[in-house]
């Protein structure tokens, strides 16, 4: 962690080189409108010319503040989700479960000129009628999502930027560092990031703690037993592909898994080489990532790894433009006879990592999953979704864990590696720039393992979302 300090302190310190080899830039680009998933990327400053605004929500975008390129942001998103589940955890929660998750997320984004900004998000995550009440991922009354300050420049092909405070990370396709974006209480960090542009190449830095979410009013606070750091770098190569190379560093003073509980530290080396979906003509995507990890778990090393693929081709000139792709993945699972600890561990991974399935299920650890999955797109803003994921576990001697990487059946003494199946159906309207509605519907058929080591009921899952965003 000291090491990683001083990085962010030479890089901090060579702002001012940098802002000085910035070039001017007066090409005229297209205005972006679309909303993005980390909302603190979005930038709205050609609203400043008023014969661009066409939404109801522009005035909004940008008001002016005084000087020139001194303005204010607002925006916002709002989600309601009716869930029912059943049989959670194959059977331990033998009953249908229905409640009511709400999540409420306005932002303000400050910039006072061109080397400073302030970005405010809070977040409001709110559950109702669950037997047994929230869990962590559930609720959150009112806190801060987001409450960083930025200083350095963003322009040109050579910039570099200080953020300091709460911010949320994401990266790749979310696999180890995200946002939680499916669960109701998406996941923040406290700490500070640089983030730098090098010619082609993106990179970024940072060294925080992942915050605790409590179910109050503005009482998270950073866990103290964890810290996390990391450097991820990415850059486009050529007819469309893009390569990443990243690593991630974690410490947490306990942590569970079914060799035991310990301390661990963990060194995570990876590489991703990814080509994102056509959309104006037929043509075949992408995205394959391979990890390597390393480190200690209490006396023991760590000797994990994990490879993924997703293979696609859009039919861009069929109706209904469908993409058929297939995923195959594999991740290391422990052995207690050998001496390294073998089990995977996925870090902050995206909340529905298998389709729609968002906060129940079994994660990717310690299992070889196939997953073929067709996707459609209707009129009106409307596609439909469907797949089957058909899973594995990759070592006998090791669990079944959740998505954010705890235990959630031991081995114990069954030696049978089918885990189960899950079909899955999404059906989205998007009804405008703003509003969408979504229904989603799963069963994960419980296999031969879940059968012996748990009660072995199979799942049934149905949400129905409803969203806005401005």
């Amino acid at each position: 962690m000291r090491t990683v300090f001083a990085w962010i302190g030479v890089l901090a310190a060579a702002i001012p080189v940098v802002q000085g080899q910035t070039p001017p830039s007066d090409i005229s680009i297209e205005p972006v409108r679309t909303y993005s998933l980390l909302r603190e990327d979005e930038d709205w400053s050609f609203l400043k010319n008023k014969s661009l605004r066409q939404d109801l929500w522009d005035p909004l975008k940008y008001i002016p503040l005084g000087p020139d390129g001194w303005f204010l942001t607002i925006g916002g998103e709002a989600r309601d989700v009716l869930e029912q589940v059943g049989n959670d955890n194959w059977g331990r929660q033998p009953y249908i479960n229905r409640f009511f998750l709400q999540r409420y997320m306005p932002h303000t984004d400050w910039h006072f000129g061109k080397h400073f900004r302030a970005f405010v998000q809070l977040k409001s995550g709110l559950e109702s009628f669950r037997a047994g009440g929230p869990r962590p991922i559930d609720e959150k009354k009112l806190d801060f999502e987001a409450a960083f300050v930025e200083v350095g420049t963003g322009q040109g092909d050579h910039w570099i930027t200080l953020q300091a405070g709460r911010q949320e990370l994401n990266y790749g396709s979310g696999r180890l560092v995200s946002v939680r974006e499916g669960p109701n209480v998406r996941q923040s960090f406290d700490g500070a990031r640089l983030k730098s542009q090098v010619g082609a190449w993106r990179i970024d830095l940072w060294a925080v703690r992942p915050d605790l979410d409590r179910p109050g009013f503005f009482d998270n606070v950073p866990d103290h037993r964890t810290a996390f750091w990391g450097v991820y770098a990415t850059r486009p190569w050529r007819r469309r592909v893009s390569f990443d190379s990243y690593y991630l560093g974690l410490d947490r003073k306990s942590y569970t898994y079914n060799r035991g509980t310990a301390q661990e530290t963990r060194h995570n080396l990876g590489v991703r080489l990814w080509r994102s979906p056509a959309t104006k003509e037929a043509d075949w995507d992408f995205d394959y990532e391979a990890t390597w990890q390393f480190g200690h778990f209490g006396s023991d090393g760590i000797r994990a790894w994990t490879v993924a693929s997703d293979t696609g081709y859009t039919f861009s000139s069929v109706p209904m433009k469908p993409r058929i792709s297939v995923k195959a993945d594999i991740s290391s699972g422990d052995d207690p006879r050998k001496g390294s600890l073998g089990t995977f561990s996925p870090f902050f991974p995206i909340g529905n990592y298998f389709g729609v399935l968002a906060d129940t299920g079994a994660g990717p650890v310690n299992f070889i999953d196939v997953h073929p999955r067709l996707q459609t797109r209707l009129p009106k803003g409307v596609s439909i979704s469907t797949d089957l994921v058909v899973q594995w576990r990759e070592s006998l001697y090791d669990g079944v864990y959740a998505v954010p990487g705890f235990l959630l059946v031991p081995a114990g003494n069954s030696r049978a590696r089918f885990v189960g199946y899950r079909p899955g159906i999404e059906a989205r309207w998007q009804i405008d720039r703003h509003a969408w509605v979504q229904a989603d519907y799963g069963v994960f058929f419980a296999g031969e393992f879940l059968k012996q080591a748990s009660p072995g009921r199979n799942i049934n899952y149905t949400e129905f979302w409803v969203g806005y965003k401005f």
